[in-house]
């Protein structure tokens, strides 16, 4: 018999399953765990604890009579669906939850005649997971084994950016045409006479940014703020706004301009010191239009969240007006070039070539830019259905557009709304973070028209993650936190600690400080509340076996619980557990990282230096460096965040004027005084 273990990746905020054979012995330390039980190979699962409640050899499953038991071995206890065991033995049975501190682990039990559909593992590294059997080292790529998984078939396409819906075929397994059409592209560093006799235009610069987006903006407005002029600075995306694909998934989970986004008032793409901040901005507004009580509301929400007020957040609506006003400050649309980036090379002079194209035609315009510092920033690849409801998918492909009954919440899905509206019906939720409970708020409003049932389904119940004496506040399953980290880690005590750590340390500490939360808010958590009490809004705990479409269109959800298989019948299924963050998934980064052997750290993502340089790619006084998501796992938690872009962006540039880069000074003193006043001002740099 065979046990599949699944728990959530709280980095990548993704579930991570592995399948191992009996016996299975849990604990903090490999060099503790027994290497046979019964005289059976021990399948050893080691887990990360920063809080020290895991004993090194904590806990064993073992098949005995055709039946598995779970036995605590532990100094702490261990739970099964909510109830503490300490040193006792009780049987296990598929679809039963394991509380081990900070792990839940939802079990399913396998044998050879059993049903159950497997996953393999999500895991890219030496097949081990990430969470069971974490990495302890910084390993190059060519020690990652390929996943097994197939790549996400929701994609960004390069060269619209819009989401596109790609059947697995279609996705190339590795990159064709420009310029890998070019011989001399093979090698690892190619020559500037190669370039120039290819035929294809050449141009030049002293920085680039790659991607186009809020990581980009923020670099390129801090060079410019530390003296840079726009004539040396070129940014390459297919974006003619850096918001714009921010702005269009907020959009499609429900969260239009006008609404308030998951952010601080003091996190401001727009200005690097910020202050003032978005709350100073909005009561400064409606004082000099009168509204004195909402001026003093925002003041007060600053000063007493989230204590006794909640979480203050600024309007889309302001974020975006506000980076178009520095865009214009700085000159965004001058160092703007269309481009679609497809390779990079070092270059045999010391300098970077990138490759880029400006048409979607093979036969299209194809350009080379020769730079020396390069700032790659490009977010996320795609988005990830969950696997059950991605081969649901493909199982149905009659499925598209307007039609589709299993849709990820970050895609377009008005006609969901739409229909609820007219018709009524019922729906699966899936994920709880803050995407899940703006779709909720959208499902009540609906509700306004006609009867709809929610069914929020999670793999297991929300206890609050906890760090030392710190723990998260769960209301009805929903776990809050203001934003995406604890606040803590954006500096101070936690981000010191986080830099100062070695990568197994790091993978401890984010994955105690991780995990899918949302902000507190009254008035929705009113709404369920009121679902609750109205016995509308249903939440239910289970793993998902597979879904069926039945003779009426409605989507069938196979689940396993603790007290057998069960299923729900629903009109629309949304997956709110968000977006992929694995580089090996964007064509651009994957051809990079397997040319030059880059090194990944224990999450499967770019190490970077403390700095957020790419160390392996400094080619003579030449640098790039990282930012946002594709850092995650490094020195800094909050990577993928406003005011965690720009913390990057400040390292890089300070370590840019530490090595006298071509025209950057550092921001401090009265040289930054001086600059903030020209934005005050909104003077040019």
């Amino acid at each position: 018999m065979q046990i599949k273990l699944i728990s959530e990746n709280k980095l990548t905020q993704e579930p991570e399953e592995q399948v191992f054979n009996l016996p299975v012995a849990i604990g903090r330390k490999m060099t503790q765990l027994p290497a046979v039980i019964n005289g059976e190979t021990v399948a050893p699962v080691v887990l990360l604890d920063s809080n020290r409640e895991i004993s090194q050899f904590h806990a064993q499953i073992t098949l005995e009579n055709n039946q598995v038991y779970l036995e605590d071995k532990s100094t702490n206890g261990t739970r099964i669906n909510g109830q503490k065991l300490l040193k006792e033995r009780r049987t296990l049975k598929s679809g039963d939850i394991l509380g081990i501190s900070n792990y839940t682990i939802t079990v399913i039990l396998q044998s050879d005649d059993d049903a159950t559909i497997v996953f393999e593992s999500t895991s890219v590294f030496e097949n081990t997971s990430t969470i069971f059997n974490p990495q302890s080292e910084i390993i190059p790529a060519s020690r990652v084994q390929k996943s097994t998984d197939s790549p996400s078939t929701i994609i960004f396409n390069p060269y619209t950016d819009a989401l596109e819906q790609q059947t697995p075929n279609a996705l190339p397994s590795q990159p064709a045409g420009f310029p890998y059409n070019l011989n001399f592209w093979n090698a690892e560093k190619v020559s500037l006479e190669a370039i120039r006799r290819s035929g294809v235009s050449v141009r030049e610069t002293e920085y680039v940014a790659c991607g186009g987006g809020m990581g980009s903006f923020v670099w390129v407005d801090m060079l410019r703020i530390a003296g840079v002029k726009p004539e040396n600075i070129k940014v390459l995306s297919v974006q003619d706004k850096p918001y714009k694909r921010y702005e269009s998934l907020l959009r499609n989970c429900q969260i239009p301009r006008y609404k308030r986004i998951r952010s601080g008032s003091d996190s401001c793409p727009d200005n690097i010191w910020g202050w003032p901040g978005y709350a100073l901005r909005d009561a400064w507004r409606s004082f000099f239009s009168g509204q004195v009580g909402a001026a003093l509301g925002f003041l007060w929400q600053v000063f007493a969240e989230p204590v006794y007020a909640d979480t203050y957040t600024p309007r889309g609506k302001d974020v975006f007006e506000s980076m178009d006003r520095e865009g214009d400050r700085i000159g965004w649309g001058k160092m703007l070039e269309y481009g679609s980036i497809r390779s990079l090379r070092q270059t045999e002079d010391g300098r970077y070539c990138i490759a880029y194209s400006t048409s979607d035609e093979e036969d299209g315009n194809h350009q080379f830019l020769l730079a020396k510092y390069v700032h790659l920033c490009t977010g996320y690849p795609a988005i990830k259905l969950l696997p059950d409801l991605e081969k649901y998918r493909q199982q149905y492909p009659q499925e598209t557009g307007n039609k589709r009954t299993v849709v990820q919440g970050y895609e377009p899905h008005d006609h969901i709304y739409q229909q609820l509206e007219k018709k009524g019906g019922t729906i699966i939720l899936r994920g709880s973070g803050i995407v899940a409970s703006q779709i909720l708020e959208r499902l009540y409003e609906a509700r306004k028209m006609k009867h709809i049932q929610v069914i929020h389904l999670n793999r297991e119940p929300r206890k609050g993650n906890q760090f030392e004496q710190a723990k998260r506040y769960v209301e009805n399953d929903w776990e809050f936190q203001p934003f995406n980290w604890p606040k803590g880690t954006w500096g101070g005590d936690m981000r010191t600690m986080l830099e100062a750590a070695d990568p197994l340390r790091r993978r401890e500490l984010l994955q105690a400080w991780g995990g899918t939360t949302t902000a507190s808010r009254k008035k929705w958590r009113d709404i369920v509340r009121q679902g609750i009490a109205n016995r509308w809004y249903e939440i239910r705990h289970a793993e998902v076996s597979k879904l069926e479409r039945n003779s009426q269109g409605q989507v069938v959800t196979h689940i396993n619980t603790a007290k057998g298989p069960k299923t729900l019948i629903a009109d629309f299924v949304i997956d709110c557990t968000g977006l992929v963050s694995n580089p090996l998934e964007s064509p651009f980064l994957k051809d990079l990282i397997l040319h030059y052997d880059l090194d990944f750290n224990p999450e499967g993502r770019f190490h970077v230096e403390n700095n957020f340089e790419i160390k392996k790619l400094r080619n003579n006084r030449s640098r790039i460096y990282g930012a946002g998501i594709i850092t995650l796992g490094g020195p800094y938690a909050p990577v993928d965040t406003f005011l965690g872009l720009q913390y990057a962006a400040h390292r890089s540039i300070e370590a840019l004027a530490a090595v006298k880069a071509p025209g950057v000074r550092y921001i401090q003193g009265i040289y930054s005084l001086w600059q903030w006043l020209k934005w005050a001002l909104n003077q040019k740099p």
